[in-house]
C-alpha cells in the first residue's frame, strides 16, 4: 500500500509543524489506547497528549488523530476488519532502514498508548509485550543495514501488526475514566507544571523497559 492509500502523507502533513515524536509513535499510541478504550472527543485527546508532557496538537493533528480513532475503534471492533489492521509505517518505497525506524517508534507508541489503560492483561499478552518491547529497542546507525533484511522486517511486521487486533478484545471504557486523566482533581496541576517546579522528574513511558539490550529474534 502506498503512502497516500495509507494515509502516511496526510498525517505527515497534519502533524508537520509538531515534532515532538514520530508519526508513526503517535499513531501506535492511539491504537494501543482504542485497544481498550472508547474514541474519545478533541477536548479529551488534547489532554491526554499534555498529561503525557507533549506539546499542544495543532488543530490539523488533533481533527484527524480524533477521525483516526473512531475509524480504529470501529476497524478493531469488527472481527473481519481488525485482520486489515494497519501500523502506520512508510511504503516500501522507502529504504528499509526508515520502515524499521518506523515500526520501532509505532510499537514504543503503542505499549505507551496501552500502559496508560491501566488494563489487566493476561500472560500471553504479558508476552506479546514483552515481544514488542524487543522491536522498540532495536538500535540501528544510519548506515548499519538490519540484520535479516526484508524478510526479518516483514516478519516482525506482521507480529506488531496483529498485536492490536488481539489486545482489542477487550471491553472497551472511557479514556476520561483511565488514571490520568480520572485521576485529576478539577483544580489539579498538569504533570508539565510540576516537572517546571521541580516537583517530578521527567517521566518514562509506562512501559517496562527491561528489554533494551535485546534485539528481536
Amino acid at each position: 500500500m502506498n503512502d497516500n492509500i495509507s494515509g502516511w502523507n496526510t498525517w505527515l502533513t497534519a502533524f508537520d509543524n509538531w515534532n515532538d515524536v514520530s508519526i508513526s509513535e503517535v499513531h501506535g499510541l492511539m491504537t494501543g489506547l482504542m485497544t481498550a478504550c472508547n474514541a474519545p472527543d478533541e477536548a479529551v485527546w488534547a489532554q491526554v497528549f499534555e498529561e503525557l508532557s507533549f506539546a499542544a496538537l495543532p488543530e490539523s493533528a488533533l481533527t484527524l488523530l480524533t477521525e483516526e480513532a473512531e475509524d480504529t475503534v470501529f476497524q478493531l471492533k469488527d472481527k473481519d476488519d481488525a485482520y486489515a489492521y494497519m501500523p502506520l509505517i512508510p511504503d516500501d518505497e522507502h529504504d528499509l532502514y526508515e520502515r524499521v525506524i518506523a515500526l520501532k517508534q509505532w510499537a514504543n507508541g503503542f505499549m505507551t498508548g496501552f500502559g496508560i489503560t491501566d488494563c489487566n492483561i493476561s500472560a500471553d499478552e504479558n508476552e506479546m509485550l514483552s515481544d514488542l518491547a524487543k522491536i522498540g529497542s532495536i538500535r540501528l546507525a544510519d548506515d548499519e543495514d538490519f540484520e535479516g533484511g526484508e524478510e526479518s522486517y516483514l516478519y516482525i511486521y506482521e507480529f506488531a501488526r496483529m498485536v492490536p487486533v488481539i489486545f482489542a478484545t477487550r471491553k472497551r471504557k472511557s479514556v476520561k475514566d483511565i488514571a490520568l486523566i480520572s485521576g485529576l482533581a478539577i483544580d489539579a496541576k498538569t504533570t508539565k507544571e510540576l516537572q517546571a517546579e521541580g516537583n517530578l522528574p521527567k517521566p518514562m513511558p509506562p512501559v517496562i523497559d527491561i528489554m533494551n539490550q535485546d534485539s528481536p529474534s
